[in-house]
């Protein structure tokens, strides 16, 4: 499996849990899991892009 999109899909899905807590309840550093499904995205679109060449 490519590196940057099994990251990409672990960082999205925690990021998302992450985020979904926050709604539920405010906890500190709340705001990183924003950032992770931001890195997270950006690795699964590297991932799923693959080679043109």
């Amino acid at each position: 499996m490519n590196t940057a999109l099994a990251a990409g899909v672990a960082l999205t899905a925690a990021g998302l849990v992450g985020y979904l807590a926050g709604l539920a309840s405010a906890y500190p550093g709340r705001a990183f899991s924003v950032t992770g499904l931001m890195v997270g995205i950006t690795l699964l679109a590297i991932g799923l892009g693959g080679d043109s060449a």
